[in-house]
């Protein structure tokens, strides 16, 4: 199904360069596209991931601009059927302290988004949002929040155009730039100590190769307005940490007990455990074996729509809340580790 989607398709990826990305543009290649438009702000990387690209040249075009750049991306979008959004300011802290930054990428740079769209009516918006959209604490899980109802909301006035506006919600994505696994990395490296913010503090997981599958997951069944949520396992962040010590002290020549792991404490924003739906998100979701599906608010002008359009249920579990979730094992961490070839 995915390759008759893509196939002879031009899709253009914002934040092509990015680790997820980066992931898109592989996987989509394999399903020959007519053409990949990386869109992306970092000219080096763009740079560094063009020699690696190398020997699919004929597919794939680089685009320098930023998602700030509304004109910009009216000219990049032109002729584009399928776009996967993932351009974001997505540390936390570097939201916390530069807001209104967070607001011009992570907001005002999705309106952008979906304006170029229309213009081009463009067929299939693929938005990659974040479980800290939920109940947000902290200004980059905001402006995910309202990124998310901004695109649902380009669904109601496209007028006769054919654009389909769809999110789809992450927990923390293993190996990505800037998540835990780097950091606790580098930290190995130098002897530690390994930082943790709390023992009982749990996160919803999912390898790189797991969300690339709910991305395009969602370019199937989107209708439009819809957040789709891969079911995805708790990790207690303190296992996550002694597993990776385990695994990789003797490789720095270093005995395991030599590495401390040390509480430093939550950072202004962060939350204890993390949720992938709100209750009253809930009360209007789906359910399939392998994800959640949040229909939208407003149904006027999005009807029509049944479990059977989505092959799904009424919700009946409640694992998305990562404090009620029990957490897989050591080893079962250990396992994913080494089949994403994380360490």
């Amino acid at each position: 199904m995915i390759y008759e989607i893509l196939h002879n398709k031009t899709i253009l990826i914002t934040g092509g360069t990015g680790s997820l990305g980066r992931e898109l543009v592989r996987e989509v290649i394999k399903h020959d596209p007519k053409v990949v438009r990386v869109f992306d702000v970092d000219e080096t990387e763009q740079f560094v991931f063009s020699h690696e690209l190398k020997e699919h040249k004929n597919k794939v075009r680089f685009l320098l601009g930023d998602v700030r750049d509304r004109d910009r991306l009216i000219r990049a979008f032109e002729d584009v059927d399928i776009v996967f959004h993932t351009a974001a300011l997505k540390h936390v802290m570097a939201c916390e302290y530069n807001p209104f930054e967070a607001i011009k990428t992570n907001i005002i740079g999705i309106q952008n988004v979906i304006d170029a769209a229309i213009i081009n009516n463009c067929k299939k918006i693929i938005f990659t949002s974040s479980d800290k959209a939920v109940n947000p604490s902290n200004t980059m899980g905001a402006t995910k929040l309202l990124a998310e109802r901004l695109m649902t909301a380009a669904n109601y006035y496209k007028g006769k155009r054919e654009c389909t506006f769809a999110s789809v919600r992450f927990g923390n994505v293993m190996g990505s730039r800037g998540s835990v696994i780097p950091l606790f990395k580098q930290q190995i490296e130098v002897g530690g100590p390994v930082t943790v913010t709390d023992k009982e503090m749990t996160r919803f997981m999912m390898s790189m190769s797991r969300a690339v599958k709910l991305v395009f997951k969602s370019l199937e069944l989107s209708n439009g307005g819809e957040v789709f949520i891969f079911k995805m396992p708790t990790i207690k962040i303190i296992d996550l940490a002694e597993v990776i010590v385990e695994e990789l002290a003797p490789r720095y020549n270093y005995e395991t007990n030599d590495i401390e792991i040390k509480v430093v404490g939550m950072m202004p924003g962060e939350k204890m455990y993390e949720e992938l739906m709100t209750e009253d998100e809930a009360t209007r979701s789906l359910e399939r074996e392998d994800m959640f599906i949040i229909t939208p608010l407003i149904m006027d002008e999005l009807s029509g729509r049944t479990e059977h359009t989505y092959n799904a249920k009424k919700i009946q579990s409640k694992d998305y809340i990562s404090k009620d979730v029990v957490p897989i094992t050591k080893d079962e961490i250990r396992t994913i580790l080494y089949e994403e070839e994380l360490i």
